[in-house]
Formats: C-alpha cells, structure tokens, sequence
C-alpha cells in the first residue's frame, strides 16, 4: 500500500501527501488497488481547533480509471513534490507543499492504547532583533555551552550575561540580513505538522510537540503540555543527525532532570533517539538533494562537495569524550557511499563552522578551507550543510552570504548550496520511521534530583554571585587562559 495525496480542492498527487495551503487543515490518503484495475482510497481530512489539537475524519475516494493494471496512479496525474525558494536560493517549506515518503511501517498494535507522545528538540532562534540578546544569553548560560570548571561555576550566568551583550549587535546584523529572525521555529513546527501527518498515515496516532532549548517554545513548555494532555508514552527525537553534548546532549540532559524531579512524568516511559545519522533514510535523503544540485553545474562532474558542519571546542572531544567528530566523519562517508553507488565520484572535503571565542574548536575551518581550495585552483563548488535539517542564521547567513563572498573572492567561481532537509518526502518519512521502531524500547526515568544543577531560586544569592561574578566574569573574558589553567589544575 502507498500513499498517495488528494488536493485540496482538486484532485492530485504530490508524492505521498499533500494538503492545502491552509495550516489549520489539510488532507492526507491510503490507496489500495482493486483487482489491478483500478485503486480505492481512503482520505483523513485533518482540522486544528484553536487550542491546536487536530480532528480526523476519514472519507473514501475511489479512483476506477486512473490507475494502470499494476494499480500505479498514471503519471500525468502526479506531481513532483514542490519546493519553494526565495531570491537568494534559498529552500523553505510550508505544509501545503511539504511531501512525506511512500513506505509504511508496520506500528505495534499495543501502540494503538497508548497516548503517545513525539517531542521534537531544537535549538531555537531570536523571531525579532528585540529577541537577540535574551537569545544569546539563554545559549551562554547553558553550562553544556560554555563549560566552566566546578570552582567557577557560579560565573556561568554573569559571563553569558557580559558574552551576550557583547555579540548582540553583530548578532542583530546577521538576522536583520535575513529578515529580522529566524525561520527555525516555523519551519520546525512544520517538519512537526508533516511528521504527524505520516504517523497517522501509518496508523499511529501521536501528539507532536516542539522543544527549543533557548527559545519559545521552550523546552519546558513542551513538556508541560505534555503533562497536560496526559501523554503515557513518549519518543524523544532530537533534530540534530549526529550527537553531541552541546546539542543533543544539552536538551536531553534538560529533559532528564525535569521528568526525575516530577512523579507525573518520571513514570511515563521515555524513548530518546540520540541520533540518527546511519538511518538508511536520512543518507539517501542527503544524497538525492546533492545529486539534484550538482546537476545545475555545466560541469557536474568537476565540482568539489564542500560539507561544512557546526563546530565545538576541541576540548568537548578530546577532554569530555564528544562522539560528534567521529560520528560526523562516518556520517560523510556514508553519504559519499552512497553517491557513489549512482556513480559520483566528486572529490570532497569536511570543515567546520561557527566558532566563537579564543579557544581552538575542531579543524579545519570553513573560512580557512575555502581560501585554500581557491589557492589550489578549484572552480566549482556546491557547499552542503550537513549538520542541519532546517535553515536558520548558519544556513542563510553565514554560508549563503559570508562564505559564498568568501569563496568567490578566493578564485572559486562557480558557488551551489545544497538546500537543508526541510520537509523532504523521504526524511520526514524516515523520522517517521524511526519513531515507531523507538516507541518499544521506552522506558520510564526514575525520581532522583539532579545534583549537576545550581540552585538559582535564592534571589539575594543570585543577586551577589550577579555582582561579584561579572566582574570576575569580565576579567576571566580578557584573560582566557586562566580559565584553560583552572580547569587543567583541577583535573
């Protein structure tokens, strides 16, 4: 059985699903052939009600005519899935157009008495400049961000505090070039649309629910909601491929101590995904959006595919045991596998991006990698953003505008970017996929106080460490190897 989508009002195809452009309802199908002649379907018309629960009515179609002997719908009926781009190339999605896979999975029938539950964790971005600052220090102030030795953990909030305001105005520069915010969290509530979408189609009913771990929604008012509707079993899938503990590891480390700390939730049975970068599904999906952009190139064969991931500070791998290096460089090599088994064979590299502050992050460096590739005389080159699904400032800013001009002045002529996942058909499919194959594993979290977190609720402690630590905060700043010295005596 596939799936297949019925437009809204008229009849068509877009790959797997399709709905109106209407983000309050929309309307997804099962098919199944008729004596090879013909095909039935069965169509959920899906309605969100102001308080954003989602009603299904099932209705039957039936499609005598339009299928071939094999029970294949005729191409001329079919769609390709749509993708939307602004001017400057860049890729979003809106549930109207975002398409799912055409695979089912079987879901576990004990699945069907359960109220189960799918959070999404995310980073989170500033929606308005106002929101830039408060952004920057939420990121600071996370200790899986900057990671102060224990003696020093009482600077985390005044240092974020004097960080935050000091990156603010470039900061408001970046985002203010894209639109003023970031995307990421329309985006993310449409890959969480497009996701429960397909669960239902694959017959499991679940609430999807979006987490920011430094911005609204945060992450604490998803799993109050949760809370709230009662979930009995929840799937937690982080959207980062590859994990590491400034990412993944940060949100789930947040999650963690809430549910232990409360009686509700720390008996509700939790499955996390840490990652999923080896997931069959998500390597094809990367491959097939860099095979479709090396095809704009006069010359695909010649293009140099340039993967660019976030960085972290060497001392996460090195001194903390991060596996997001070695997971990201397997993660390259599937990919690059799989091209190619379609026959492309393009040279390539990996660097990382983003660094901030004096400390040396993993290497190489986009920047510095770019300047080189433009030395040795490559002339065409497709960056793909690989430790991303959605785009936001990373995407849009910094590799569309900083490294594209760099690239280009650099004596790289020919510039491409592969556009992030998004709402892809088969990724949003294959997270699907992985959510049901999680759901029996999960297990409940037991009441225990987490003794890694700092007491903030005293408010005249917090108003003295505030003082006496932004002065420290602001010399520690200037001085950063005392904080390498520190943290090198205490281990």
């Amino acid at each position: 059985m596939d799936v297949v989508g019925l437009g809204v009002p008229h009849l068509k195809t877009s790959g797997s699903f399709i709905g109106n452009a209407n983000h309050n309802s929309s309307e997804f199908c099962t098919r199944t052939t008729t004596n090879g002649h013909g095909a039935s379907i069965t169509c959920y018309s899906t309605k969100k009600s102001q308080d954003h629960s989602t009603s299904l009515a099932p209705h039957s179609v039936s499609l005598h005519g339009l299928a071939d002997r094999n029970g294949i719908l005729r191409k001329s009926h079919l769609l390709e899935p749509v993708i939307n781009r602004n001017p400057a190339g860049q890729t979003f999605c809106s549930v109207g157009t975002c398409t799912v896979g055409q695979s089912l999975v079987e879901v576990p029938s004990h699945a069907t008495h359960e109220k189960v539950g799918v959070l999404l964790l995310n980073l989170g971005g500033p929606e308005t400049l106002q929101d830039v600052q408060p952004f920057l220090f939420n990121l600071f102030a996370d200790p899986d961000i900057i990671r102060l030795p224990r003696l020093f953990r009482f600077l985390q909030r005044p240092l974020a505090q004097l960080i935050s305001l000091l990156r603010a105005p470039k900061s408001k520069e970046g985002y203010a070039a894209i639109g003023g915010g970031s995307p990421l969290r329309r985006i993310t509530d449409e890959q969480a649309h497009a996701l429960q979408m397909v669960l239902q189609a694959k017959k499991m009913h679940a609430n999807v629910y979006v987490g920011m771990r430094y911005w609204h929604p945060f992450t604490e008012e998803a799993i109050h909601q949760i809370k709230k509707d009662r979930i009995t079993k929840l799937v937690v899938l982080p959207l980062y491929p590859q994990y590491s503990i400034s990412t993944s590891g940060s949100s789930i480390r947040l999650l963690q101590s809430i549910f232990r700390q409360d009686s509700y939730l720390s008996g509700v049975p939790v499955s996390i995904i840490k990652s999923w970068y080896r997931r069959e599904g998500y390597i094809k999906s990367m491959a097939d959006l860099i095979e479709r952009e090396l095809q704009i190139f006069s010359k695909p064969e010649e293009v140099m595919i340039f993967f660019s991931a976030h960085g972290v500070p060497i001392s996460y791998v090195e001194e903390a045991g991060d596996p997001y290096r070695d997971q990201m460089e397997e993660c390259i090599s599937l990919i690059m596998e799989e091209l190619k088994s379609r026959s492309i064979s393009n040279d390539y590299t990996l660097a990382y991006q983003s660094r901030v502050g004096p400390v040396q992050w993993l290497k190489p460096y986009t920047d510095e990698v770019l300047v080189e590739l433009g030395q040795k005389g490559v002339k065409s080159l497709l960056a793909v953003p690989v430790s991303f699904v959605s785009e936001h400032i990373e995407t849009l800013e910094e590799i569309d505008m900083e490294y594209k001009e760099l690239a280009l002045e650099s004596g790289i002529e020919n510039w491409g970017r592969v556009p992030a996942l998004g709402c892809t058909s088969s990724f949003i499919t294959d997270l699907a996929d992985a959510v049901i194959e999680a759901l029996p594993s999960a297990m409940s979290m037991s009441t225990e106080k987490d003794s890694s977190l700092v007491d903030d609720t005293d408010p005249v402690r917090y108003a003295i460490n505030l003082f006496f630590g932004s002065i420290l905060a602001f010399l520690l700043l200037l001085s950063p190897k005392l904080i390498s010295a520190a943290r090198n005596y205490l281990n």
